[in-house]
């Protein structure tokens, strides 16, 4: 059996969204005799902790960890938060957030931490990668980004070891959406884009989780045209075994709204708010739920709407129940923000079967995928949303029509590139 070096920041029981893909596809990968061995931190602090998630740790996996200086800890004392008390991921960098503390935070995160804030953990993922490879010998290498500092741990593990290594993006490096509304020096900038181009150029091939951000890439660098891939982010079919294949009974007379997964300042969706509450005036009833972090500016323009009354801030939920909880909504919310960004929660949206309605800049890619599932409809921010609730109501899903998603599939196409 081949062995794959898998070197990832987040690991269970972290409930980060980003660790769902390597973990499914290190299961998936198994079946196709590929022996994952996972590169991770140790006492990650930042994300939320969803216990649930160790179960699909194979305990015949090995792990190594290594511990990683986190800044979180002195932005923690910035704005006057209590050491390990729960930082919120959507207000770290909000922009509706005025004072002294939060922009000088802002600014060292922006221009000091490069490629990004887990740049502490890149010395000692090294030091723990290279003990591990001098005693053992593994034919790949794939690192998970962001954080991108994944990546230079890859480049720098495979030139000592001569180990072919599989940088994975699933969202971009220099220009990542949560960038926007901040300024980054140009020396920042300039540093950045050679560690960016490094890690392209050494790659033996590149792994992209969406089409338009590959070619935004190829666009940017023309070398990697011909060793670049594309692996949809997908969904797990195994985590749906045991919930739900058709609409639950309805036990309420309101029609539920759930947006799943960290929201931010710049994905409002204002018009939909509107909309919401235009109906609510007419006689309609609804209620609003999120389930992640919510943007200081999404709750002020809820209130500004006057929806926060039926409006719920569920926080994070382990994995499985927001999966129940999607099932149990009338519509799901996904704000894809710029056009090279496929939302991971899209596919399980998919999946679940429900009426999706998408916010986004210019994103053809998600207004395809909805087209083609017949399940949504994409807007642009300032677009008029009224068709949505006129038009899409809940019909029988073709599961099969979606199952082309499912990881196990990726993680077919994942080992043509491993191999090929």
């Amino acid at each position: 059996m081949k062995k794959v070096l898998f070197i990832t920041y987040y690991w269970p029981p972290s409930g980060k969204a980003s660790l769902h893909w390597p973990l499914d596809i290190m299961t998936h990968l198994q079946k196709f005799d590929w022996q994952p061995i996972i590169l991770t931190t140790k006492d990650e602090t930042f994300t939320e902790k969803d216990e649930s998630l160790l179960a699909k740790v194979n305990p015949d996996w090995k792990v190594i960890r290594a511990k990683a200086i986190e800044p979180f800890n002195l932005y923690r004392k910035l704005i006057g938060k209590k050491p390990g008390e729960k930082l919120i991921a959507s207000e770290t960098i909000s922009t509706a957030n005025k004072s002294l503390a939060h922009k000088i935070s802002v600014w060292i995160r922006m221009n000091l931490f490069i490629p990004d804030a887990r740049i502490g953990w890149y010395f000692p993922a090294v030091r723990a990668g290279r003990k591990f490879l001098e005693k053992e010998k593994v034919d790949a290498i794939i690192s998970i980004g962001p954080p991108h500092t994944t990546h230079l741990v890859a480049k720098k593990l495979s030139s000592e070891f001569d180990i072919a290594y599989f940088p994975v993006f699933i969202d971009p490096w220099v220009d990542i959406s949560y960038y926007r509304n901040f300024r980054r020096s140009r020396i920042t900038l300039m540093i950045d884009n050679n560690l960016e181009k490094s890690v392209l150029e050494k790659a033996k091939k590149i792994i992209f989780v969406t089409e338009s951000m590959k070619a935004d890439y190829v666009n940017k660098y023309s070398f990697i045209k011909d060793k670049s891939f594309v692996l949809y982010w997908g969904y797990n079919e195994d985590d749906f075994k045991c919930l739900p294949l058709n609409p639950l009974p309805k036990e309420v007379d309101f029609k539920t709204i759930v947006h799943a997964g960290n929201i931010f300042d710049y994905q409002n969706p204002e018009m939909l708010w509107k909309e919401i509450k235009r109906r609510i005036d007419l006689g309609e009833k609804f209620r609003i739920k999120f389930f992640g972090t919510v943007a200081p500016l999404i709750k002020t323009s809820i209130k500004e709407n006057g929806l926060e009354e039926i409006t719920d801030y569920c926080g994070f939920l382990p994995y499985h129940q927001m999966l129940n909880e999607l099932f149990k909504a009338d519509y799901l919310l996904v704000c894809a923000t710029e056009k090279r960004h496929v939302p991971g929660k899209l596919f399980e949206y998919l999946r679940v079967g429900k009426p999706i309605i998408a916010f986004g800049d210019d994103n053809e890619e998600v207004r395809e995928i909805l087209r083609n599932s017949g399940l949504g409809i994409y807007f642009r921010y300032y677009e008029d949303v009224k068709k949505f609730f006129d038009v899409l109501t809940e019909d029988e899903v073709s599961i099969e029509s979606i199952k082309k998603f499912d990881r196990k599939e990726v993680a077919k196409d994942l080992v043509k590139i491993l191999t090929n």
